[in-house]
């Protein structure tokens, strides 16, 4: 683990030589990389079990963002209708069916830049519908203010997805309709209510190596970590302004991975977005340098994912299990 000092609101406070120290640990060879992270990882999880969660989009579309790697900004020609708020027993019936699936996490997003009031008796009511169900809840719904997060927080979230993308040199390259520091305001808004965070980033976005590093340091270095921190592979969609990105180097990827895990002990690391484009091979690494959660299901909110008898046939190949309720907490 690196220092405790922690990136704010009124800027990034990250020493170089806490930048340096990743910067160490991610050019290690990568067979030292790999040791490393996984005998991290077996110091704090099961190392042959993955947590299993289901992303459900319950509005799509339409998002007056500007974020480039998006297919639901409603300034790019991406060719996605916007729909509305889906209703909440919809929602149920698909909470139930991911948990009959083996998910013990069920994720909601919204293609908002932050929910309206008049939203948030429909949130609330899906929260404590899926609770009851017996399962996690997240949710992500853009940027929060206090009281909203509140409210979320009394219906019983129990975690809240608000990634930071990127470094925060590197952020208004790719987002300009808000800024490092208003992600770093909701995260905060969560945590101060109880929720726990889901926080990660996406590579294949033109960014350096160096802003990758800088990313994980920043979340690691937050007052608490992350719980969850998803680490997406870019999907470029056409019509976005990163349509015609460069694909990741896979072994880029893995030691990503590797990092966030050493960087992060006790979170659970998910290898996110992107997985339809990664080899079985490159899984299994991503796995033995620390990934310990996925996405079922063949859709990722407006994306493909791989379908469940694909990743069922992988984990019987690789001897891993599905991650249990109270392993996952």
């Amino acid at each position: 683990m690196l220092s405790s000092a922690a990136a704010s609101s009124e800027g990034s406070i990250l020493k170089d030589d806490q930048l340096e120290d990743a910067r160490i640990i991610y050019n290690l060879s990568l067979n030292d990389l790999l040791f490393r992270a996984q005998q991290v990882h077996r110091a704090h999880f099961d190392p042959n079990a993955i947590q299993m969660s289901r992303l459900l989009s319950i509005k799509t579309g339409g998002c007056a963002e500007d974020c480039g790697y998006c297919s639901q900004s409603a300034r790019y020609p991406t060719g996605l209708k916007a729909s509305k708020l889906m209703e909440v027993e919809r929602v149920l019936t698909q909470a139930r069916k991911a948990k009959e699936g083996g998910a013990t996490r069920y994720c909601m997003g919204a293609a908002w830049r932050n929910p309206k009031d008049r939203d948030m008796d429909a949130l609330v009511a899906m929260i404590e519908g899926v609770k009851a169900l017996g399962m996690e809840t997240c949710m992500t719904l853009g940027m929060l203010t206090a009281e909203q997060s509140g409210k979320l927080a009394d219906a019983g979230l129990d975690y809240y997805n608000h990634n930071i993308d990127t470094s925060e040199r590197y952020y208004s390259e790719i987002i300009t309709t808000r800024t490092f520091a208003d992600r770093l305001d909701t995260l905060a808004n969560v945590r101060n209510d109880g929720i726990k965070v889901c926080a990660g980033g996406i590579l294949g976005m033109g960014e350096t190596v160096e802003d990758r590093i800088s990313m994980l340091v920043t979340l690691a270095n937050l007052p608490v970590p992350p719980e969850s921190v998803p680490i997406n592979m870019l999907i470029p969609i056409p019509g976005s302004k990163l349509a015609d990105a460069a694909p990741v180097d896979p072994i880029d990827f893995v030691r990503t991975i590797a990092l966030a895990r050493i960087l992060m002990p006790r979170s659970h690391v998910r290898l996110s977005a992107g997985r339809t484009d990664m080899s079985d091979e490159m899984q299994a690494l991503c796995f033995f340098a620390g990934a310990n959660s996925i996405f079922i299901g063949d859709t990722l909110l407006t994306a493909g994912n791989p379908d469940e008898d694909h990743d069922a046939a992988l984990f019987r190949r690789l001897g891993l299990k599905p991650m249990q309720l109270e392993q996952a907490q």
